[in-house]
């Protein structure tokens, strides 16, 4: 596929983030708006979906919802992206998460709140995607866990700003009898504030149009990447990854929270905060040690520190060790978070990279729709420690998958795909 224009940035490994293309900058800003307005309901969400369904049966769902609408989307958008640029689909996106929390503020019953966060879903899986391959296409490898990093660091700094938030306003709130709805007006204002920036955006435009993009990727070839072990193994984790983001941090252990240890819902947004700056920290400071020593150790470190983490839980009460290890948990999250694609990118092919971020996503989505029901059947069958417990033994597969892969140049990966290809009769792709 035709690869972006040449900028500063790729040429020294050592460039200031002053010669950052400008797009780059908007961008973050977007990301900073989107996921801050996500942050604002993360406090309460299962909460008010046990107040829409005292039974607790759809509970799960109403997380699970958010990626169940994108697991057969994802892959398709990731090559529809490589065919015809990533802006398009950026706005879509955008637009599909103003839809989203629209929906949720009308939620009278738990299947409008489904429904919204389906739709909400959707829309930020089409910006992620699509940012994260705009992001990969415009640095290079040596500098790309960098800019990557400070990028996801940035945005993870609204979701920090936005828990807290949140949960103040939702105690607010309640405590005038005016529910959950007003949250979700505030986060509908920042989505459309989004929606805005990149309308606007002329660098975005530009960058886009300077592409030349002519790929003719296929299905087939991009399916074809999951021969390669390491590409099949780091989708894997990518699932794994999400089952303990949502099934866990997403779900239970809010209700863990309220039910177990009787903290409010303000409690609850400052523990979810402080487990957020650690993450900040770790996807900046991952981002930078990957392009130093390699991402095989740096994701290795954040698999230890997020088992050791998940295994304290259940043995602590107080608020102030609570905090404590929640920034851990954090940390381990955040090395996961950045180096997991980084070096997804490392091996993916150039030339269906936006395919390949799509069927790493989708595998992430079937996990944020299956956690939060594993564990929430863990949860209310066995109780908190038995659901820690499981996602320590899924930290420690994670550990025994990221020793089995055997990093090489994507470059040749390309070549030896599309030698594969041509010795079965596919036309080779325009580059």
């Amino acid at each position: 596929m035709g690869e972006p224009e040449q900028t500063s940035a790729k040429k020294d490994n050592t460039v200031s983030m002053r010669t950052f293309p400008r797009v780059y900058y908007e961008l973050v800003l977007v990301g900073f708006v989107i996921i801050m307005g996500m942050g604002l309901s993360s406090s309460f969400l299962p909460l008010l979906a046990e107040e829409l369904d005292p039974s607790g049966l759809l509970v799960g769902l109403v997380v699970s919802a958010w990626f169940l609408s994108r697991i057969f989307i994802e892959l398709p958008g990731g090559i529809i992206s490589d065919r015809i640029g990533r802006r398009k689909l950026l706005m879509l996106g955008i637009s599909l998460s103003v839809l989203g929390p629209a929906l949720c503020s009308q939620a009278s019953n738990i299947y409008i709140l489904i429904i919204g966060r389906a739709i909400w879903g959707l829309g930020t899986s089409f910006y992620f995607m699509n940012n994260t391959a705009l992001i990969i296409d415009l640095f290079e490898p040596s500098i790309r866990g960098r800019a990557l990093g400070i990028f996801q660091g940035v945005e993870f700094v609204g979701s920090f700003v936005g828990a807290p938030i949140g949960a103040f306003m939702a105690d607010f709130f309640l405590a005038n009898n005016m529910g959950y709805t007003p949250v979700f007006y505030f986060t509908l204002a920042l989505m459309a504030m989004s929606l805005l920036i990149a309308l606007i955006s002329k660098s975005l435009r530009t960058t886009e149009s300077g592409k030349g993009r002519v790929s003719s990727v296929t299905m087939q070839q991009v399916l074809s990447g999951l021969g390669d072990w390491g590409i099949a193994a780091i989708c894997i984790m990518s699932l794994s990854r999400m089952l303990l983001m949502q099934g866990i941090f997403q779900t239970v252990f809010q209700l863990y929270l309220k039910n177990d240890l009787l903290y409010s819902e303000l409690y609850i947004g400052f523990i979810i905060s402080v487990r957020t700056v650690g993450h900040i920290l770790a996807v900046v400071t991952a981002g930078i040690l990957s392009d130093k020593f390699g991402r095989k150790p740096i994701l290795m470190t954040g698999y230890i520190i997020g088992a050791a983490s998940l295994f304290a839980y259940p043995f602590i009460a107080s608020l102030e060790i609570l905090l404590l290890v929640g920034f851990f948990a954090g940390f381990g999250e955040g090395f996961e978070f950045t180096t997991l694609i980084v070096l997804l990118s490392d091996i993916a092919p150039p030339r269906i990279r936006g395919g390949a971020i799509g069927l790493y996503r989708t595998f992430m989505s079937v996990g944020g729709v299956l956690g939060p029901m594993l564990f929430m059947a863990i949860y209310s069958s066995l109780g908190a420690s038995y659901a820690f417990f499981t996602a320590v033994a899924i930290n420690i597969i994670n550990i025994v998958l990221l020793a089995t892969i055997k990093t090489r140049s994507s470059e040749n990966l390309d070549d030896a795909v599309v030698s594969r290809h041509e010795a079965s009769g596919a036309e080779r792709p325009q580059r």
